[in-house]
């Protein structure tokens, strides 16, 4: 120990000898803080690889999923001022880390403005990750977003690696972020104030330097008055908004997206179609699209399942699932949709020719949608 009471680490060694009858006490000693201070950064270092090696395992995993559940890849597509105007925003915002909140209905393609804003950006080469807020159960969410270290709760038999901390460098895309639960707007809120976070369990902070871009089809000014939306988190994430014209309002957009469609399934189900039929381009056109450029692409991919000719001919849209009414809920329209797909697939969720695979979503979500949406037909456990 030092005069000033400080303790200093050292290595020594001694010996009791007798010198004129005298007792001395005779020793070396070495200080070592220097090798006790680099003991501990070495520790630290290989804490620090292990933290790497789980995140990598998980980001991984991660793609991988993301592989089996997206499978296509599309561009955008469309000819419309509204379109043109959405792409000249992203390219505006791209070169930032600004927060941007894209709006629109369901179905106008706000993930693949999220991901031409990535794509574009310096941070292209690092990862994007997306988490649908709606889909995934509110008593899990917090531990998806964020980790939770083992123990952590009943059901936590090991740590996990949160979407945040996988989006480290890179992009998060949080989908339908109007259904984050309030509780946990203000963690979202310190990241994007502090970009820091804690895993559910620990103590530690996690140091994160990621991009936000958020999407919702709600008008978050009603959900903020309605208590259910922070004032703060909004300001935080709409420093950049990007609005997406649903497809009623940009007509010009139908045939190109119509004809990429068929192009698409067509070789897709290995069926040549040549040509969209002169009635079927006029029902599109005159077509509302509740359900915007989903919906379209499931009418396309639908008729050329059942198609016997060459020439592409749109079901009777007035007689479809689709819904007529404009002025019905977009949610009602989508219970619909939902039920009759589970009608044609004899309400089989899961595997080939099931209705997940059809609507092109993860089963986990398609039945996160029917209890959401309140479609209460039992379906037997093994489907």
């Amino acid at each position: 120990m030092t005069k000033s009471g400080k303790k200093i680490p050292y290595l020594g060694s001694g010996k009791m000898i007798s010198i004129d009858g005298e007792k001395y006490l005779i020793g070396l000693g070495v200080n070592i803080s220097e090798l006790d201070s680099a003991r501990k950064k070495i520790i630290e270092q290989l804490e620090e690889i292990d933290r790497l090696n789980e995140l990598l395992q998980a980001e991984n995993l991660y793609l991988k999923d993301q592989l089996k559940l997206s499978g296509l890849k599309y561009d955008i597509v469309g000819e419309s001022e509204a379109i043109k105007y959405a792409l000249f925003r992203v390219e505006q915002v791209a070169p930032t880390d600004a927060s941007v909140l894209i709006l629109g209905e369901t179905g106008t393609g706000k993930e693949l403005i999220a991901r031409a804003i990535h794509k574009e950006s310096k941070r292209r080469d690092k990862p994007f990750v997306k988490v649908n807020c709606a889909s995934i159960p509110g008593n899990l969410i917090e531990s998806e977003l964020f980790g939770h270290e083992k123990g952590a709760f009943t059901s936590a038999v090991e740590k996990r690696i949160g979407r945040f901390e996988l989006a480290n460098s890179g992009t998060i895309f949080l989908d339908e972020i109007g259904e984050l639960p309030i509780a946990l707007q203000p963690k979202l809120l310190n990241i994007l104030q502090e970009g820091e976070f804690e895993r559910i369990g620990s103590s530690k902070t996690i140091k994160t330097d990621v991009r936000i871009i958020s999407a919702t089809n709600k008008v978050l000014q009603d959900e903020i008055n309605k208590g259910q939306f922070r004032n703060d988190l909004f300001y935080r994430l709409n420093v950049y908004p990007i609005t997406l014209a649903p497809l009623r309002e940009r007509k010009q957009d139908i045939i190109p997206l119509a004809e990429y469609y068929t192009k698409f399934y067509s070789e897709k189900f290995n069926k040549p179609i040549k040509a969209i039929s002169k009635k079927s381009i006029e029902q599109m056109m005159n077509y509302s699209w509740p359900g915007n450029i989903r919906e379209l692409e499931n009418v396309i991919e639908r008729t050329i399942i059942t198609s016997r000719n060459h020439i592409l001919n749109v079901e009777d849209l007035t007689k479809s699932t689709a819904v007529q009414n404009e002025d019905i809920a977009l949610e009602e329209f989508e219970k619909r949709h939902i039920e009759s797909v589970l009608e044609k697939t004899n309400w089989k969720v899961f595997g080939n020719n099931g209705a997940a695979s059809y609507l092109k979503i993860n089963p986990e979500t398609l039945r996160s949608k029917m209890r959401k949406l309140g479609i209460k037909r039992y379906i037997p456990d093994h489907l």
